[in-house]
């Protein structure tokens, strides 16, 4: 419907400005109106449709329901002109399915500024059906019994002139009902005047309708008639007269017949759980209405198929109400969510970020122009999460910036206290408490929702996770989380209510949030490991102890936890609100120390060790956290080929005999390999054992002599020693490793170990045992390779790492391809380039490695010490090519 946005043209002095009403579409809501719609109406026409069946379930009910400030009103509102007449219908709504049937559509705003009882409920709906333009005379006569006994001496017609039904829907109900009595009073042959007859008239008519009299025989169809005049005219009488109006309805002619469509808005303020009076008065007007159609807007869904209301609400259960039923595992709420076959609830989802920018561009323009730009709108939709309240305010204040200033894409960063207040309007003291209380959680669950709050009942959760702003992922490792925009402004805007938090009450909360996580993460650590759970409570508590600047408790272990599988989840929370990006406390040291080390698989290994370096020098970490820091430099400074950092490093990690320090003596033997001092690093890792996963740095020693099966008989005893432990990370690099050296010897197995190594790797995030597994490929098809386009991708990649480990294996495999294929100067390029990457020592041994692979003499002999003998090395690699030759066909 189009019109005027008064609020925002009364808003500003420019006359120029154009404020329009906009409305967003919403086609699926109608969509579903539609078709529940064209169901009723099929229902309703069935020759066994009996509106005096009682007992029959109820399907003449759709709820629409969603978060404040979501677009319930404005919808109630568009469906009702778009029912009234096909002009007032959004063209791409497109046309409704049923035929010439006659749709009355009666919207009545339940809201407590509206002050809507129920008597004026009835009377409005009555009201609408003045345009039947003749009276309903089994209905007329009981609200006139009622109203003479309610309301003695007042006029009817100035009742309704007051209450604004006169200029909304005429004067022609008091005449109708006039009409109807003296009608019966007739019939009756009833003398006298009729003001003072109406106990007259109702009493002849009950002794006439009980006597079955031939003068009353249409009225006396109405079996219940009656039984409703003979009760106390009270307020639940009248409840109950609705079955009368829907008697009428039902013997109307058939080109005469209408459906009302009655839209009940802001059903929230109807009462709340424990006072459901007023929810029982209107549930009856439903249940005896059966052939009119209702359309519920509100907050929160209706309870009605909820057999535990039996007893507060007259009809109740899911056999009663069965499009009002939930299902066994329920939908997501999420934006969007919507209703599917019979489901009558349904969730009024957010503005799509189109439907944002359209709304706005809408909302204010100039000479048909929008006059917000479009990166302020861009701005402002980002920030909304698609609220159209939030989109509201923000149109506002940027009429209130215009007044002085141009309005910048910054202004609109910003929170609104009016949200608020909208939110917790209807909630109780103790779902106010709770709803800040998850605030601080990306994700909850009722108990760590209960424990965060600190109550010792669950009900007050219960209760509010039923809310629309609380959005259900059923699958997820906690299945609510507050709607991020609502999570947003309780958190940072301005609270202006009565019983706003300080900041001792946030910082309490925030000790029981971290407490309750701690708690659930331990509790599943006792029965065995839960990785999602434990990286879910490390995202979750991380900013928690940041924020609030809060001691780490057992997030130190859990931090040990998280890198003893070398996974490499992401693990960065976002970042402090408001606050620098420097470490200022021990969490945000424990926060970059598990961020780097996850980005290190996506980051050039300087940039690891540049942030490594900066957690290490501020100071923050405990001493075991601390040498887990020192550790990871170490790691990186030895993929950069800094060995010099990295054996310092290793060393100090050593020496402090902490938990990493038979990592770190393992990364010394890694050094010493590196150097080519194979008899050290070898007599070494005998000491090392399973903490120092002995058994893969055996064999990282052992294929470089060309002992392959050696090696893979080490790498096959690391991989089930790292699955006896349940090390996932371990697990998948030993067998990459496997794959990588039978590669080399027996080609024809490769696939298979190929495909387990990357069987083990779903799931997890290891860059450099990625780059092992498809250094292993190309090692497979040595010699015959149909081109290196493939392997100069990868090196690449590898280069953009960092990690010169990979490079000099990768450059090491195609060597081999070279030497198979009798390419001796194309040997000769590999290393040289292999010797730019040895400069600092390390790696050299690898160009050793490709001149006895090519049959080459060394110039300069070998630095390496080999535990075999130079000559018995030689002889193992030239034997791969010439097994690899003589299995491919390539001559000597």
């Amino acid at each position: 419907m189009a019109g005027r946005d008064l609020r925002t043209l009364f808003s500003t002095n420019d006359h120029s400005l154009e404020a329009g009403e906009a409305f967003t579409n919403r086609q699926l809501q109608w969509e579903l109106v539609a078709a529940a719609l064209t169901d009723h109406l099929q229902r309703t026409a069935s020759p066994h449709f009996d509106v005096e069946d009682l007992e029959t379930p109820r399907d003449n009910v759709l709820v629409f329901h969603g978060v404040g400030g979501i677009g319930k009103t404005t919808l109630s509102r568009k469906l009702e002109a778009a029912l009234t007449g096909a002009e007032h219908r959004p063209a791409q709504w497109g046309e409704p399915t049923w035929g010439g049937e006659r749709i009355l559509p009666v919207r009545i705003d339940l809201s407590r500024s509206a002050g809507t009882d129920f008597e004026q409920l009835v009377l409005t709906i009555r009201a609408a059906l003045s345009v039947l333009g003749r009276p309903l005379p089994a209905f007329d006569v009981a609200l006139r019994r009622y109203w003479e006994h309610q309301h003695p001496g007042e006029s009817l017609e100035e009742h309704l002139r007051r209450g604004g039904l006169v200029s909304r829907f005429g004067k022609a109900m008091p005449q109708q009902m006039q009409a109807a009595m003296a009608d019966v009073a007739q019939a009756l042959l009833l003398p006298g005047s009729l003001g003072s007859a109406v106990g007259q008239v109702t009493g002849s008519l009950v002794r006439a309708l009980r006597e079955r009299r031939q003068t009353v025989r249409a009225l006396a169809r109405c079996a219940r008639l009656a039984d409703l005049l003979e009760a106390e005219p009270d307020l639940d009488s009248l409840s109950f007269y609705p079955h009368l109006l829907a008697w009428e309805l039902a013997q109307l002619p058939a080109d005469k017949r209408v459906t009302p469509v009655i839209l009940l808005d802001t059903f929230e303020d109807v009462g709340d759980r424990t006072h459901r009076d007023l929810e029982r008065l209107i549930q009856r007007v439903a249940w005896l209405m059966p052939n009119a159609y209702f359309i519920v807007t509100g907050r929160s869904r209706l309870q009605w198929a909820d057999s535990a209301l039996q007893g507060q609400l007259d009809y109740t259960g899911p056999t009663a109400w069965p499009g009002l039923a939930g299902t066994a595992v329920p939908s997501a709420r999420t934006a969007g969510t919507t209703a599917r076959g019979r489901g009558r609830q349904v969730l009024v989802g957010d503005f799509s970020p189109e439907d944002c920018d359209d709304y706005l561009a809408r909302r204010l323009s100039r000479d048909g122009q929008p006059l917000i730009n479009a990166a302020i709108r861009q701005t402002i939709t980002d920030r909304s999460h698609g609220l159209p309240l939030y989109l509201d305010l923000s149109v506002l204040r940027f009429l209130e910036i215009r007044r002085t200033r141009e309005p910048v894409p910054a202004d609109f960063d910003h929170d609104f206290g009016a949200l608020i207040a909208r939110t917790l309007s209807d909630l109780t003291p103790d779902e106010r408490h709770v709803l800040r209380s998850i605030s601080l959680l990306d994700a909850f669950d009722l108990t760590l929702a209960t424990a965060t709050a600190g109550l010792a009942h669950e009900a007050p959760a219960q209760r509010l996770i039923e809310r629309p702003f609380i959005r259900e992922q059923p699958f997820g490792l906690w299945p609510y989380h507050l709607h991020g925009l609502i999570r947003s402004t309780i958190r940072s805007a301005d609270d202006a209510t009565d019983d706003r938090w300080t900041e001792r009450d946030w910082q309490q909360a925030s000790d029981r949030a971290l407490a309750a996580l701690g708690a659930q993460w331990t509790a599943a650590e006792a029965t065995g490991r839960d990785r999602m759970l434990l990286v879910g409570c490390l995202r979750q508590g991380l900013p928690l102890a940041r924020d609030f600047r809060l001691d780490l408790g057992w997030l130190a272990d859990a931090a040990w936890a998280y890198v003893s599988d070398s996974v490499w989840e992401p693990i960065a929370p976002p970042a402090r609100p408001g606050g620098t990006s420097g470490l200022e406390t021990t969490a945000d040291a424990l926060i970059e120390l598990l961020a780097a080390l996850a980005r290190r698989q996506h980051e050039h290994r300087s940039v690891t060790a540049s942030r490594l370096t900066t957690v290490t020098s501020s100071g923050l970490l405990a001493a075991d956290l601390q040498q887990m820091a020192v550790y990871y430099l170490a790691k990186a400074h030895r993929d950069l080929g800094h060995s010099v950092a990295s054996r310092q490093g290793m060393q100090t990690v050593a020496d402090g005999g902490g938990r990493l320090a038979p990592a770190a003596r393992r990364g010394l033997v890694h050094l010493a390999r590196l150097a080519g001092d194979f008899p050290t690093a070898y007599d070494t890792a005998q000491t090392l054992g399973w903490a120092g996963r002995q058994h893969r740095v055996e064999g990282d020693i052992l294929w470089p002599h060309g002992d392959m099966n050696r090696a893979a008989a080490a790498y096959t005893a690391a991989r089930d020693q790292a699955d006896q432990h349940g090390v996932a990370g371990e697990r998948a690099t030993s067998q990459a490793q496997r794959a990588l050296v039978l590669a080399f010897t027996d080609p024809d197995t490769t696939d298979d170990e190929l495909h387990l190594a990357e069987q083990l790797l779903t799931g997890l995030d290891l860059r450099a045992t990625s780059f092992t597994v498809r250094i292993a490929s190309l090692v497979r098809d040595a010699g015959a390779l149909r081109g290196l386009e493939a392997a100069r991708a990868l090196r690449a990649e590898i280069r953009d790492t960092g990690i010169t480990a990979a490079e000099a294996v990768l450059e090491l495999a195609l060597a081999f391809h070279h030497a198979v294929q009798g390419e001796e100067d194309k040997v000769r390029v590999v290393i040289n380039r292999l010797r730019e990457l040895s400069r600092t020592g390390d790696y050299a041994y690898y160009a050793d490695i490709s001149h006895f692979m090519a049959g080459l003499r060394l110039p300069d002999g070998s630095s390496a010490h080999w535990l075999d003998g130079l000559e018995t090395v030689r002889a193992r690699w030239q034997q791969l090519v010439q097994d690899r030759r003589a299995r491919i066909g390539t001559p000597e």
